[in-house]
């Protein structure tokens, strides 16, 4: 079959990543609807979001490298039927414990992201490939963004089980055109999936996110929180060593200590802190009735419309990113987008009695977002050997959503650590909150400028051992 269009080949990758990235977000404002059509408690009801974080945040790596091994078209098709499947599911769902269940399996869409990379690496000239990785990680950026401001129009519309149904055929549409014209990458790594590696990687993420996800039920002090926490370290020292002996590591460690890799691996974490406890408790702030001293009592509907200036800002910056990398260079977007970051949360921190204030803020952070997402994927790709792209933008990914569950925690502990009588948070712990994101986010810009700058036409250092890989970001 003679190879396609790379413009149909990025429309089917931005589609099928697009869905996983709304999924993200898109049943978080409906949760109340689904507890109670589902005729459950509120503290079950949120391991329909749990389930999905845990699953992705496993999935992610492994199938990024089971990718780099045994092909990423194949392994790209397999993880969009699981996605398919997993909507399915969750649309017919008789109850919470299916719909759980069905968010499991949709979780395994998280290898998208590193799949879609590494595709674009392979399948693009070499001309195409930092653009198209910016417009890339500006329509999963904006994805998140899509679905908080879909979900309250669908379910008023329709019922929450569209928010299942409606991917169901946008993605039944892509598995069809994948299979018929995505080629398969000719690039292979060499070796075999390490199961222990897979399996002790799941364990320490698992041990890990747990805790931080149920923290504010179980309580920080509580023997389940610090006896997972310790066995995450435990865990995640034993699987170090494992990796290092390994003749074949599901990540080789010698890749994630180049040094353009650990740093942008940090400023991952911290920005991701910043990103997703924004996307957590922004929409939360907005729908507080004004009697609290704050708030302005928006509906889910009116709350999401708040957050489309964030949308459109994502998107938008992402896609200039592309344009502006070859001038500037990954590392100053990455720095600026960090910085935007820091400034939207410290304006939020001290305006925040009007909408339109809500409004310049989320189209800040936005900007921000739609830069670092960009610029993250580039270093990544630009400063690992070919065979290696899957795990370590997989990894990348992975690290974000670490350090959104660790930001999303801390700020929860920050604006629910004290309540009005009546059971609101004050106005305080939200500003406490928005400090704090402002201090990680500036955080990120520093770990970004640690980030080695290179020249184009220079070839990144490899460790000892590792393919040299032509350098594709400054």
């Amino acid at each position: 079959m003679p190879r396609t269009s790379t413009r149909l080949t990025f429309a089917v990758l931005a589609t099928g990543a697009g869905v996983f990235s709304m999924l993200q977000s898109l049943i978080a404002p409906a949760l109340p609807t689904v507890q109670h059509a589902l005729h459950t408690s509120q503290s079950t009801a949120t391991w329909v979001m749990t389930a999905y974080l845990l699953s992705a945040s496993v999935f992610t790596p492994i199938l990024g490298r089971v990718g780099d091994l045994v092909g990423k078209k194949r392994t790209l098709v397999a993880v969009l039927l699981a996605v398919l499947a997993g909507c399915l599911i969750a649309a017919l769902a008789p109850g919470i414990g299916v719909l759980i269940v069905a968010r499991v399996v949709q979780g395994v869409g998280g290898a998208l992201f590193p799949l879609s990379f590494g595709i674009i690496r392979d399948e693009f000239a070499a001309a195409e490939v930092s653009g198209s990785i910016s417009n890339l990680s500006a329509v999963i950026a904006a994805g998140g963004g899509v679905g908080m401001v879909a979900a309250g129009p669908i379910v008023s519309a329709l019922d929450y089980r569209w928010l299942f149904w409606i991917p169901v055929a946008i993605v039944a549409a892509t598995v069809l055109i994948a299979v018929a014209y995505v080629p398969e990458s000719p690039k292979r790594a060499q070796g075999k999936v390490s199961w222990a590696g897979a399996g002790l990687l799941s364990a320490w993420l698992v041990a890990l996110l747990l805790p931080l996800s149920q923290a504010g039920r179980w309580g920080w002090g509580s023997a389940k929180v610090l006896g997972l926490f310790a066995a995450a370290l435990v865990l995640f020292a034993v699987w170090l060593t494992a990796e290092a002996r390994s003749r074949n590591p599901l990540i080789d460690l010698r890749v994630m200590r180049l040094p353009a890799v650990w740093t942008t691996n940090a400023a991952a974490l911290l920005f991701g802190a910043g990103m997703y406890a924004i996307w957590s408790f922004l929409p939360g702030f907005v729908q507080t009735p004004s009697t609290a001293g704050y708030g302005f009592g928006a509906s889910v509907t009116a709350s999401g419309l708040l957050m489309l200036p964030m949308l459109l800002a994502m998107f938008l910056s992402g896609v200039l990113s592309g344009r502006l990398e070859p001038r500037v260079g990954a590392k100053a977007l990455l720095t600026t987008g960090a910085a935007l970051g820091a400034l939207a949360c410290g304006f939020l921190t001290l305006w925040h009695d009007a909408q339109w204030q809500i409004a310049v803020v989320a189209g800040l952070f936005g900007l921000g977002i739609g830069l670092a997402f960009a610029s993250m994927a580039n270093l990544i790709v630009g400063s690992v050997p070919p065979e290696q792209t899957g795990a370590a933008t997989g990894m990348n990914a992975n690290v974000r959503t670490i350090g959104g569950s660790i930001g999303a925690a801390l700020t929860s502990v920050l604006v629910t650590g004290r309540l009005q009588p009546s059971g609101l948070p004050y106005a305080s712990g939200y500003t406490h909150g928005w400090a704090l994101l402002a201090l990680l986010c500036l955080a990120a810009a520093g770990a970004a400028l640690l980030v080695p700058a290179r020249r184009p036409g220079r070839t990144t250092p490899a460790a000892p051992g590792v393919t040299r890989a032509p350098a594709r970001v400054r």
